[in-house]
């Protein structure tokens, strides 16, 4: 095997690159996990090609260019009509249909890879009905690497391997070959923007030039190819950890008919499909598309090698302004999104993934109990911020497969929950960022995640004859639970006339130092993307709704419904294809009004995911949730993906965004697709397949009060209730030194050992105290033998 001798082509490094289009109509993969590679479609032509995990892409875009060598070149995605379909059910195997806008020629594709092999196989079929067109049209395959994540210091060269004229590009230790069958009968390797295949093309509908290599630049790799009499050829593009293995998987694929390779491909997908009985099409609006094509695409965003752990989604929103800087994108592994996921799959019946992804957690999980913000697929923290719904959320997810039979005796999530129980009890209930990753505070969505987690937990001990284990819990969650109102309810609110009391989006306050009195009347919130600073009571989103699907709160609680009321009037904005609702009021993350980009400031738009979510609220109140799946089902675009977001304002002629189309943003977001899911199955049901009956049991149909007010270092209470039980949590053990006289007398109090959590505590009771005394009191820490040297102090009120 020799590369050709050099002619370096001009030019280098290129222009600065830049990702594409997240607006994705198409994901796939082949459901083995021999095969390391997943490919994204857009605008008819290939986009990223993922290899050897989910989270790393290799490539911007993979197209034809299309000529008479006399009149025109056409770009594919730029020129032609596209149109997507599935030729087979329960199956991420695509046809793309790409037409001249005349009719002149179409092409079709079949897009898959080797089902056992990290190899793209694009079978394509060009049809000229146009009779002096068909002997002058030439076809160029134009693929832009991106290899490991970058789009610069990429190489590029020629290669031949046994008579196979062949492309190559590289970057440190990752490879990508392309080769075509029949073969190409030119190639060239040239720098973006400067000497690649499209400049050369486009300047005179010709292939001038033959570049052997281009180096350590922002590339494109340009092959003609040999078009057979009927019109048929097939593009294979491999990744690999070496030039030579590369090459060898690809020829290898090659040497097996395409028909071969979509056979057992389908075969694979449709193996996987699990027992009919959950099969909800009679619960859909469109005879179960969207759901079975849900389910594949939650299944795809898993990786191979890292099993269980699936990413938010293999698209950089607003990816064409994206450059090398920004590496995550969205194919990054959240805890939330993962955990959204694996429970709608097991929605669907299918219950290896959702078990692996517990695994995969409990994996991830630090020793004090939290989870990064998002990572990579390895485990590697990508951002650094603190999410307690993202703690809470495996506990979630450890019980609800417990509830259906499929955790195992070989793999116990009792310590993982523990952990994830105690550091929730240290560090709540103020939320480091909620699920929007903006802003600290008092969160309705977190702290309906992180109760229903505590309730799970308890209800994992009292299981395992821990009664006393889940009665600490417990005494945190019902704290929780009693203070929502308190937190993060105004009275004051000014958004609507006549309904001055709801929920708020979130009462901030300072990570760092946590107000545990923060009033939801008066605190200001800062709210991101150039949102600006506003009074947080007159901020409204339907962050709430969690609290009922969870089991919190009952859909007819009336603070509840006065919260219903002020975000229809606020944030819901009715699309063509049904409702749809914004995150929140000046939510500045989305595409700006003049159509153009995210670029740090915006408008946030409308989620689908918050029209499901009204779905649940609307079961849950006793009524048919299907117009919202109905609604969710039209919101995906022609290949069936659902976006992250909406364009809800009018129509924008020259920038193409349409009302009720997906904006720049993450599509598909498996996200979307889990909470469409999630909602046809609990339609099915007849009750929210999220909720946790336990919770519901003590919340909502025979309400528990609270007999405790819970004081932490992370929650330093300043004033309780008399008659309530004050406890003090502790991570390490101490010696209590109080006083209620102004220390003229003092007493001490041992911290007892809650063993299971590994904390400490003591309880005060306040019943004989009077009001308006003062509890002061200090600790001496025992494992250090230091004394804390500062006093705090309770009012008694």
């Amino acid at each position: 095997m020799n590369a050709s001798e050099d002619l370096v082509a001009f030019g280098g490094p290129g222009i600065e690159p830049r990702w594409t289009s997240s607006a994705k109509e198409g994901v796939g993969t082949a459901y083995h996990t021999s095969c390391r590679l997943w490919f994204t479609l857009s605008h008819g032509i290939i986009n990223e090609i993922y290899h050897p995990n989910v989270d790393q892409p290799n490539s911007r875009d993979f197209q034809f260019l299309v000529t008479d060598g006399e009149s025109f070149c056409h770009e594919e995605k730029r020129d032609l009509e596209h149109h997507i379909e599935y030729p087979e059910r329960d199956c991420l195997f695509y046809r793309l249909t790409n037409s001249e806008r005349q009719g002149r020629y179409r092409l079709i594709k079949q897009v898959l890879t080797d089902p056992h092999r990290s190899v793209l196989l694009v079978h394509t079929k060009v049809e000229v009905p146009d009779d002096s067109l068909r002997r002058k049209l030439h076809l160029y395959a134009l693929l832009a690497p991106h290899i490991a994540r970058y789009g610069a210091g990429n190489s590029g060269s020629l290669l031949e391997v046994g008579g196979h004229h062949l492309l190559h590009a590289e970057r440190e230790n990752a490879h990508l070959v392309m080769a075509c069958h029949p073969g190409f009968s030119r190639r060239s390797v040239g720098y973006v923007g400067a000497s690649d295949g499209w400049q050369d093309l486009m300047s005179n509908f010709k292939m001038d030039w033959e570049f052997h290599g281009a180096e350590r630049g922002n590339i494109a790799l340009t092959g003609e190819i040999t078009l057979p009499d009927n019109g048929e050829f097939t593009i294979a593009i491999a990744c690999g950890g070496s030039c030579q293995s590369t090459a060898a998987k690809l020829l290898q694929s090659l040497a097996e008919p395409f028909e071969s390779h979509r056979e057992r491909y389908v075969r694979q997908w449709q193996r996987a499909v699990v027992n009919p009985q959950f099969d909800f099409s009679q619960d859909t609006s469109d005879g179960g598309g969207i759901y079975r094509l849900s389910r594949c695409l939650l299944l795809a965003h898993e990786d191979k090698v890292f099993q269980g752990a699936l990413v938010a989604s293999m698209s950089i929103p607003w990816g064409e302004t994206k450059g090398d800087n920004d590496l995550g994108g969205y194919h990054l592994v959240w805890t939330r999104d993962l955990v959204q996921s694996a429970t709608a799959l097991l929605a669907t019946g299918q219950t290896a993934t959702p078990l692996r992804a517990l695994i995969w957690l409990a994996a991830l999980q630090r020793p004090d109990g939290s989870f990064p913000q998002n990572s990579w697929i390895d485990g590697s923290a990508y951002w650094s911020g603190l999410q307690l719904d993202e703690v809470a959320a495996p506990i979630l997810l450890a019980w609800r497969l417990h509830q259906h039979n499929t955790t195992r005796e070989h793999f116990d999530p009792h310590v993982m929950i523990l952990r994830a129980a105690a550091y929730l009890i240290l560090q709540g209930p103020v939320t480091g960022q909620e699920r929007w990753e903006e802003n600290a505070g008092y969160s309705p969505s977190t702290l309906a995640t992180v109760i229903g987690g505590l309730v799970c937990a308890a209800q994992c001990g009292r299981e395992r004859d821990q009664p006393q284990l889940a009665d600490f819990i417990l005494a945190y969650a019902d704290w929780l639970a009693a203070h929502l109102e308190e937190w993060m309810v105004t009275t004051q609110g000014e958004l609507v006339e006549g309904f001055p009391r709801h929920y708020i989006r979130i009462n901030p306050t300072d990570a760092g130092a946590p107000d545990p009195h923060a009033d939801p009347n008066t605190t200001l919130i800062q709210v991101a993307n150039g949102g600006g600073l506003h009074p947080a009571r007159n901020v409204i989103g339907g962050d709430f709704l969690q609290l009922v699907r969870y089991g919190i709160r009952g859909a007819n609680d009336p603070v509840v419904r006065d919260s219903i009321e002020v975000i229809d009037r606020v944030i819901k904005r009715d699309l063509p294809q049904g409702p749809c609702w914004r995150r929140y009021n000046h939510d500045g993350y989305g595409q700006k009004d003049d159509g153009s980009a995210f670029d740090g400031t915006g408008v946030g738009r409308c989620w689908p995911i918050l029209t499901g979510e009204r779905g649940h609220y609307e079961l849950a109140a006793g009524h048919d949730p299907k117009p919202f799946i109905t609604a969710m089902e039209k919101f995906a675009n022609e290949g069936g993906m659902i976006s992250e977001q909406l364009w809800d304002a009018d129509d924008l002629k020259n920038d193409g965004m349409k009302r009720g189309s997906a904006t720049g943003a993450a599509m598909p977001l498996c996200w979307s697709h889990a909470e469409y899911i999630s909602l046809v199955r609990s339609r099915h049901d007849g009750v929210c397949f999220d909720r946790v009956e336990p919770a519901y049991q003590r919340y909502v149909v025979n309400p528990v009060p609270s007999r405790y007010e819970i004081w932490t270092l992370r929650h330093p209470l300043r004033r309780v209730p008399r008659g309530k039980i004050l406890r003090i949590i502790l991570a390490t053990e101490a010696t209590i030194v109080w006083s209620t006289d102004g220390w003229e007398h003092t007493n001490k109090a041992e911290t007892s050992h809650e063993n299971a959590l590994d904390l400490w505590f003591a309880d005060f009771s306040t019943a004989d105290w009077l009001v308006g005394s003062v509890l002061s009191f200090t600790c001496h820490w025992k494992g250090e033998q230091r004394w804390q040297g500062h006093n705090w102090e309770v009012s008694i009120v």
